[in-house]
């Protein structure tokens, strides 16, 4: 099906399939948090928390997992070109083993601007080193600038505990990406998630002024995140994050 955003549309497809029937050069800004498979396959985490019961199928895990191979990696590439507008950014979520097996790729199909640090503030689970932070690679198709000079590439956002998604990312990520990106008055500005999980970036997009359009091939991230859309359009709650992961001395460096 052919989408065209209004508000904030999501659909329950494939990645690949929902992108490739995108039009061209329709959407200002992506970003998105794919689930990579490359770090749980590798390390067969068993009963880890990263997705459950890993040897599991089906429900026994939390969700389907992108199978990132360079064949995979490069279409998903590809179709983010396509389908992204000249002179606009991309965001694309890494972890530690994903950004070192296929964040060179990127280069292929976009002009690398620089790494964002994702500091969660508090500590996570590990297996060789505890975790506290992720990475956002920053690219851009043709020239934009950020639209302000004095954002650090450190961004110290608490991580959510005990989410209603695995590894559901706080909006106020989102946010940054997007008001790093999106000038204020531009009113006809979308943003796409092809991963929308549990549908934090469709809230922000909401909250800065932007259109959203967003995919993922759980039947329980689209439902998800189609409550926290109707939710934050009809009352302007976020019934799926109750309390903000910024300070106000962070917010106050994007927006």
């Amino acid at each position: 099906m052919l989408v065209k955003p209004t508000v904030a549309t999501i659909v329950q497809q494939d990645v690949l399939m929902f992108l490739k029937e995108q039009p061209s050069e329709s959407v200002d800004l992506i970003v998105t948090d794919p689930a990579y498979s490359g770090m749980n396959q590798h390390l067969l985490l068993g009963h880890g928390r990263i997705v459950g019961k890993y040897q599991e199928k089906g429900e026994g895990r939390w969700f389907e997992e992108f199978h990132d191979t360079p064949e995979n990696y490069s279409q998903f590439l590809s179709e983010c070109r396509r389908v992204l507008k000249q002179d606009r950014h991309l965001f694309l979520m890494f972890d530690s083993f994903s950004l070192l097996s296929l964040g060179a790729m990127v280069r292929d199909f976009f002009n690398v601007k620089n790494v964002v640090t994702w500091d969660k503030v508090n500590i996570g689970m590990g297996h060789y080193f505890r975790r506290q932070t992720e990475f956002i690679l920053f690219a851009s198709k043709g020239k934009r600038p950020v639209t302000r000079r004095d954002i650090p590439d450190i961004w110290k956002i608490k991580r959510l505990h005990r989410a209603q998604y695995p590894t559901q990312k706080p909006v106020e990520l989102f946010e940054a990406m997007i008001a790093s990106s999106k000038e204020k008055e531009n009113d006809d500005f979308v943003v796409c998630d092809p991963f929308v999980g549990s549908g934090s970036s469709a809230v922000a997009a909401l909250r800065q002024g932007a259109s959203f359009i967003g995919c993922d091939i759980s039947d329980k991230a689209v439902s998800l995140s189609r409550s926290r859309v109707e939710g934050y359009l009809q009352r302007g709650i976020d019934i799926g994050q109750e309390k903000p992961a910024f300070d106000e001395a962070m917010q106050k460096k994007f927006w």
